[in-house]
């Protein structure tokens, strides 16, 4: 019995021999190919992708994790669907003025790589952008303007646009400013893409401000520190020299820094000034308080100093857009992302006025659409500012803020009383009387509430809308450039309601509505861009769902 046994105890050696050989080679060839691997990584993040190197290769969906490079977290949108105007006639949404999406998605694209679905929320890439509307010319502190043309992708179906220009500001007629960089010094800024820009960025800001204003610095990694106490801007050496010392390592105590942040500004508030933390951050907090729900509650409770927030977003690989763009809403704040320094520039100089002054908060929209005239109708983004229609009237409510000089754009896709679309129906009422159509020729009524800065009750605006459609090619150049933005976001997200846009429909919208400024150029060529992708890789581009850690379900 014994001499059986011997075989099979040699024979379990010799596996364990093989098993041990095969295992050395394995990571002698992960040895070799590591640094290649680290090589083409480098070259990547610098120089982009070319699109002949993606043609070769597996496409890679930034934002996943699957690889292990890349923990990108987007919170999930859901398109908004088309809703009966006789069973819901009224629709209420907050603004919002945030541009970060727009810029994020350009940065995917000017890498050879197609945005993740839920990075495109469209309201973003519309307001990203500026319009002619006019000048308030009344009390209130924005303007507002109503129109609608043929909708390009949906034969029969029309576009309903509503504009808002915030009063402008002129620079020496700006509040004095009392701001406080909030600068995240974690060791996952340390990237050329994050502190560097970062630290540019912010020389841009100190240059533009006047001798009056103040800039205090309070920095956080595993702690948070008080790097420049409130410092006037007739010192601008010492906020640009504090700004260029500062060094990226350790882990990230977010609201540590946020609790200093807020107690700095509060310490040296000014009375009718634009009063105003700036955090700049890749959103990637791993201390302290570090749950979306604890970080939203400490800059909710913030919020209420009288101190506003601006997010300027940094960096790739580990974003966390859905945190950063939390933070913004709820502390009476705007989002921007920087991925070059033209960017910057045009947040922290062309726009100053508007990054920097709120001139309404609060600002909620509520639209009674008439059902005579409007069968259905579709809110196109905005997804995660939807608001119930008891909040309109409620004070309580949080919604978006406009700055100085700001323009906000919201797009409704309607389809006219005398059409019809399958929609989703419930039974009759069985104890309210059906309602009785209406004869007006009114296609609907737009409804606003704002707060002034300081105040806490709101004021209210009403504008009634008689159809005054215009076909496609008799729209303004304005008109166009809108519709072309939000095609192009449908087609980014292969969104349902997508209907017949393709990327030469946005191209010729686009064309036909530049105004000859370097931004409207640049979503031509950015259109192009995604239209070769597209082509690179067909049907199959980008389109599953991101893989996300923190996502949302339906809104």
């Amino acid at each position: 019995m014994n001499s059986s046994q011997k075989p099979k105890s040699s024979n379990s050696l010799s596996l364990v021999v093989v098993i041990v050989i095969v295992l050395g080679i394995a990571a002698i060839l992960a040895g070799l190919m590591l640094p290649a691997l680290a090589k083409a990584k480098s070259k990547s993040r610098k120089g982009g992708i070319s699109l002949n190197l993606l043609a070769n290769a597996d496409f890679a969906y930034v934002g996943s994790s699957r690889h292990g490079f890349n923990t990108e977290t987007y919170d999930r949108i859901v398109d908004n669907p088309f809703l009966s105007a006789h069973e819901n006639p009224l629709s209420t949404f907050g603004i919002d003025v945030d541009t970060a999406s727009y810029s994020n998605i350009r940065r995917f694209i000017n890498e050879g790589q197609w945005p993740p679905r839920d990075a495109v929320r469209i309201e973003e890439m519309l307001n990203y952008f500026s319009y002619r509307y006019p000048e308030p010319a009344d009390e209130h502190p924005f303007s507002v303007t109503l129109d609608a043309t043929d909708c390009p992708w949906s034969q029969d179906h029309q576009l309903v646009r509503i504009g808002l220009k915030a009063k402008t500001i002129a620079r020496e007629k700006r509040p004095v400013c009392n701001l406080v960089f909030l600068i995240d010094v974690s060791g996952s800024m340390d990237s050329p893409n994050k502190l560097p820009l970062l630290q540019k960025a912010l020389e841009l800001l100190v240059n533009q401000l006047s001798g009056q204003d103040r800039v205090a610095i309070v920095v956080y990694a595993g702690n948070s520190g008080l790097v420049l106490d409130s410092t006037l801007c007739t010192d601008k050496r010492a906020i640009v020299r504090a700004i260029k010392r500062l060094r990226a390592g350790g882990s990230t105590n977010g609201g540590q820094g946020i609790e200093l942040a807020y107690a700095t500004a509060a310490q040296h508030f000014i009375k009718d000034g634009a009063n105003r933390v700036i955090l700049c951050t890749d959103g990637d907090f791993n201390v302290g308080v570090t749950s979306v729900g604890d970080l939203t509650r400490l800059i909710t409770d913030k919020a209420r100093s009288g101190v506003f927030l601006s997010v300027l977003g940094f960096g790739m690989g580990n974003y966390k857009d859905g945190t950063l763009e939390k933070l913004a809403d709820l502390g009476n704040g705007n989002y921007g992302y920087i991925d070059n320094l033209q960017e910057a520039r045009k947040l922290l100089v062309e726009q100053l006025e508007g990054t920097l002054v709120t001139v309404a908060k609060d600002v909620k929209i509520q639209i009674e659409f008439n059902p005579s005239r409007v069968s259905a109708y579709r809110l196109i983004g905005y997804e995660n500012r939807l608001l119930r229609k008891e909040d309109f009237n409620d004070d309580t409510k949080d919604a978006g803020e406009i700055g100085a000089g700001h323009t906000v754009t919201a797009l409704y896709e309607i389809v006219p009383g005398a059409k019809s679309i399958d929609l989703p129906t419930v039974d009759p009422l069985k104890y309210q009387p059906p309602s009785i159509p209406s004869d007006s020729p009114e296609l609907f009524t737009v409804k606003l509430r704002y707060k002034q800065p300081d105040a806490g009750t709101s004021q209210l605006l009403a504008l009634p809308f008689v159809n005054s459609s215009k076909p496609g090619e008799a729209s303004s150049a304005d008109l166009k450039f809108v519709t072309a933005v939000a095609a192009f976001g449908m087609l980014l997200r292969d969104s349902d309601h997508k209907g017949d846009a393709t990327f030469d429909l946005v191209l010729r919208l686009a064309g036909e509505g530049k105004d000859g400024s370097d931004y409207r150029n640049e979503f031509i060529a950015l259109v192009k861009a995604a239209q070769e992708l597209k082509k690179i890789k067909g049907a199959n581009v980008g389109f599953p769902d991101t893989d996300t850690s923190n996502r949302q379900a339906s809104r």
